[in-house]
Formats: C-alpha cells, sequence, structure tokens
C-alpha cells in the first residue's frame, strides 16, 4: 500500500498538517522541521497524490492538448512548444490526437472535463464548437489552436492561411505558371478550406490562369502519393504546371509520384510545387520543396500564454486573438527559371 501523510507525520513526530505545509507551503515551518519531515519522506518512499492535492485545491496543474494529427511533425512542434512554456508555470501536459475525427475529438473532450483539466488547447476539426462553448460555461477555459480567428467567443492563436493559400499560388504564378492544382482535404478542415480560399482568390485575380481542386481524405503522405500518381498524366499533357498541397505531408507524396515510377516528371521544369507548414522533411525532399512557413513552437507557447490569460480573465474583456504572418520560403521545387522570376526568401 502507499505510504500515507500519516505515517510520514508519525514518522518525523510531527502533525499532518505540518506535513501538508512542508510540501506545499515551506516557507511557513521552521527548516529544523523541513529537515526530520523530509529525511521521513526520504525513509518511508512517501510519494505525494497530485490528483488528491488538486482536487482539494479545486483546481488542476494539468492542461490538455487535442490536435489534428500528431504523426504530423507540423503538430509535433507545436506541442513541443505548449510543453516548454506550460512547465515554465508549473503545468503538465496531456496531449491527445483527434486523427481528423469528430468522434474522436467529443470523446477525448469528455474525457478532459471528467478530468477537471486546468484548460484545453485545441486544434478543431470541423467549425461546429458547440462542445467547446459548453466546456466554457462549465468553467474550463478553450483555447483554439492554429484555428479560430473568425471564433468571437474565444481566444486563439493562428496563422493567417488565407494569405498563405494566396502567397503560394501568387509565387507560382509569378514564375509563369498558370495551370494550377490544388491537394488537399477534407475542406471541412478549417485551415484546409482557408488555404484553398486563399489560393482561389489569388487565381481569380488574375486573368487567364486556372486553379482545379483535387480533394484528400487526409492530410497524407500516402493521400498525397495517391493524388500525384493521377496528376502525373495532366503533366505531361501540359494541363497542370503547379500544384499546391494544403500540408507538406501531401506535398512530399506528390512528389514521391511525379518524380519515381514510370513517366516520370522533370520538377520544376514541367511542374512547381509548393506545400504549407515548412516542415523539417520539406528541405530535405528529393527535389527540395519549397513551402508557406509557420512558427510552429512559438504557436504553441503563445497558445499557453493566452490559456493563462483566460483563467483571470475579465469575463466584460474580449478574449485575445493572436494571428501569425506566413512566410514563403523558395526552395529548388518551385525554383524561377526562365519563365519569370521572384523576390522571396530561398532556402
Amino acid at each position: 500500500m502507499p505510504v500515507s501523510v500519516r505515517e510520514v507525520a508519525a514518522r518525523a513526530g510531527v502533525s499532518v498538517g505540518t506535513v501538508s505545509n512542508v510540501l506545499n507551503r515551506r516557507d511557513q515551518v521552521k527548516p529544523s522541521t523541513v529537515e526530520r519531515v523530509e529525511e521521513a519522506i526520504a525513509e518511508l518512499g512517501y510519494v505525494p497524490n497530485d490528483a488528491a492535492r488538486q482536487l482539494r485545491a479545486g483546481r488542476s496543474r494539468t492542461l490538455a492538448l487535442l490536435v489534428l494529427d500528431i504523426g504530423n511533425p507540423f503538430f509535433t512542434d507545436v506541442a513541443r512548444g505548449v510543453e516548454a512554456r506550460a512547465a515554465e508555470s508549473g503545468l503538465t501536459v496531456l496531449l491527445a490526437n483527434s486523427d481528423e475525427s469528430d468522434e474522436r475529438e467529443a470523446s477525448h473532450l469528455d474525457v478532459f472535463e471528467r478530468q477537471r483539466v486546468a484548460g484545453i488547447l485545441v486544434s478543431p476539426v470541423g467549425g461546429d464548437i458547440a462542445r467547446l462553448e459548453e466546456l466554457q460555461r462549465h468553467g474550463i477555459p478553450v483555447v483554439l489552436v492554429d484555428r479560430g480567428a473568425d471564433q468571437p467567443g474565444f481566444a486563439s492563436v493562428s496563422v493567417d492561411d488565407v494569405a498563405g493559400g494566396a502567397a503560394a499560388v501568387s509565387h507560382l504564378l509569378e514564375t509563369g505558371r498558370t495551370r494550377l492544382a490544388f491537394v488537399g482535404g477534407p475542406l471541412r478542415i478549417g485551415q484546409v478550406s482557408d488555404r484553398f480560399e486563399g489560393a482561389s482568390q489569388a487565381v481569380a485575380e488574375r486573368g487567364g490562369a486556372t486553379l482545379q481542386l483535387f480533394p484528400t481524405t487526409e492530410m497524407s503522405l500516402e493521400e498525397g502519393q495517391r493524388v500525384g500518381l493521377g496528376l502525373k498524366a495532366m503533366v505531361e499533357d501540359g494541363q497542370i504546371d503547379g500544384v499546391v498541397a494544403a500540408n507538406d505531408l501531401l506535398a512530399i507524396g506528390v512528389e514521391r509520384a511525379l518524380l519515381f515510377g514510370e513517366n516520370a516528371v522533370h520538377m520544376p521544369e514541367q511542374v512547381a510545387l509548393v506545400g504549407y507548414d515548412d516542415i523539417s522533411f520539406a528541405s530535405s525532399a528529393v527535389v527540395p520543396i519549397s513551402s508557406i512557413r509557420q512558427p510552429r513552437e512559438m504557436i504553441g507557447a503563445t497558445a499557453v500564454d493566452l490559456l493563462l490569460e483566460e483563467q483571470t480573465r475579465d469575463p466584460k474583456t474580449p478574449p485575445r486573438k493572436v494571428v501569425f504572418a506566413p512566410d514563403l520560403v523558395v526552395r529548388a521545387s518551385s525554383a524561377p527559371n526562365d519563365r519569370g522570376a521572384v523576390g522571396v526568401e530561398t532556402a
């Protein structure tokens, strides 16, 4: 059986209240008493029950982070930023993965509520935020991550994905590509729909350019490769000369399909490619992939800052929203050639 506080108190010759003070408010206890209690803790192997302490205090020191796809290095980096900033505030992080599933998201949120977490950082699957509003009414702060600038009732940290989608397409247009494809989905994911919206706006502003949507069921390398195989013949026929992928995993899959196997195409001579997120794998691809960069770890750290603000925010003050600007990083997959030139960051 676990060692109890009473056993520690008996071994040290002090009251249970004194042991509690040593554990939680040691500045109120004489150094000699602290030493006796710590010796008793070491001799008995006592481990404090944080769950019980938090229950008595009425607050948790654990926050929850729910992401769309933990297999995507973008969210791994966001989680790293969350964990680092949470540790600075004495918080621990409970990480969960919705896997782009509404049902899994709902199940995780139910668990978080039962565990009485200090707050929830979530990248929502879809646009239905009724459950998140309910959690807030139950006293659990919620911060939207990589999403939420259009949700007035929530603090949020995000990147301007409409601007990012437009930047990717504008780059391709400036290098002379006019027959474009957008690879990504499902569009119910807000980030994907925003990036497609920005791409569509940029094409609409350019006469003579076209943009075709090639939807995917998920944002994975495998789905990118599947769509890429279908694009290969269209590239050979000149129907497609530029591709924007909704994230870098899709872009890497598209590149693999186009470069290898039968009837391999040349990149960027026959087709240019731009991804999104600027994960490390993009720069180390066979043909390094241009990408829209997001400040991944800063997004995570900022989300924790906003959560701490939410815990003490005056209800009369609207929740704070942070929107980062995306950056285009140009690499060999869309390097300017004799079709045109563009002045942007290169890597």
